[in-house]
């Protein structure tokens, strides 16, 4: 591998990005069930906890937990040996730094899912309240909403444009599916677009209470005009972003790592392009 990157990074990617299907796929197919039967909607940890009644349910906690690990591992390495080329300008250091962050949160999540899967509790406390409880508490949290606004823009962007084409390898099936990435992008961007907003109110007020976790994120949904079909809508979503993984898991390439010949998603959508200006 360049640059002394180690062998086992792109196999841990793939299982990195297998967890995080696994995850979005009980989170959307929860969210879809609470707009058409009228259950709770879930956040992310109340969602796994359900699996815990199921067969077989701690085996898969464990291994979205230690997927999830995997994930936050491959983002930290790929951070470091620049494996995606994001290069050393300031816009490069910026998203290698936002590699860092995305493989501390999902580092974290992967803990958090072992210690459901070892019977601890799902919760993890009022988190809002012992951040704005800690100096500058109230400062804190408001730039972790900024940060969420920012991510949801990110992932709107990501699905509009369609940058995610530049790294997945072209097929008959990722060309297929493709719309159903795109809306996951969209979906995914909404969900965590709502929960940074909240969390920026609640800080700007002072009042941990106005903070909204994803469960509550799509609770607030559900409470609009039309709120089931949008639930519907983005728990539909949510599935198709779960499918992006599941696709990314499978047909992603490692930019630094990739052969010459290997064909993204983008390089056919260019080369389309330019047979029909010829």
């Amino acid at each position: 591998m360049s640059d002394t990157a180690p062998n086992w990074v792109v196999p841990m990617m793939r299982v990195g990005y297998s967890a995080r299907a696994a995850v979005y796929a009980v989170l959307g197919g929860l969210t879809l069930a609470a707009a058409w039967a009228g259950g709770q909607t879930e956040d992310t940890q109340g969602a796994l906890a359900r699996l815990r009644d199921e067969p077989f349910g701690n085996a898969l906690l464990w291994l979205i937990g230690l997927g999830l690990i995997c994930f936050a591992a491959w983002r930290l390495v790929a951070a470091w040996y620049d494996l995606e080329r994001r290069g050393d300008d300031e816009k490069g250091v910026f998203a290698r730094v936002a590699l860092v962050v995305s493989g501390i949160w999902y580092g974290a999540l992967g803990v958090s899912v072992i210690a459901l899967a070892r019977g601890n509790s799902s919760g993890g406390g009022d988190w809002t309240t012992k951040m704005m409880g800690m100096p500058f508490g109230k400062w804190i949290a408001a730039a972790v909403g900024v940060a969420l606004l920012g991510v949801g823009a990110f992932h709107l962007y990501k699905g509009w444009a369609r940058t995610y084409e530049r790294n997945i390898r072209v097929t008959p099936t990722t060309r297929r599916l493709d719309p159903a990435m795109r809306a996951g992008f969209v979906a995914h961007a909404i969900v965590v677009g709502i929960v940074g907003a909240f969390l920026v109110v609640a800080a700007l007020q002072s009042d941990p209470s106005e903070a909204k976790g994803v469960g509550d994120a799509l609770s607030y949904v559900r409470g609009m005009a039309f709120g089931r079909v949008l639930l519907g809508l983005l728990g539909l979503g949510l599935l198709g972003y779960a499918l992006e993984n599941a696709i990314e898991a499978i047909y992603r390439i490692v930019p630094r790592c990739a052969g010459p010949d290997v064909q993204t998603i983008s390089d056919w959508a260019e080369e389309k392009a330019r047979q029909a200006g010829a």
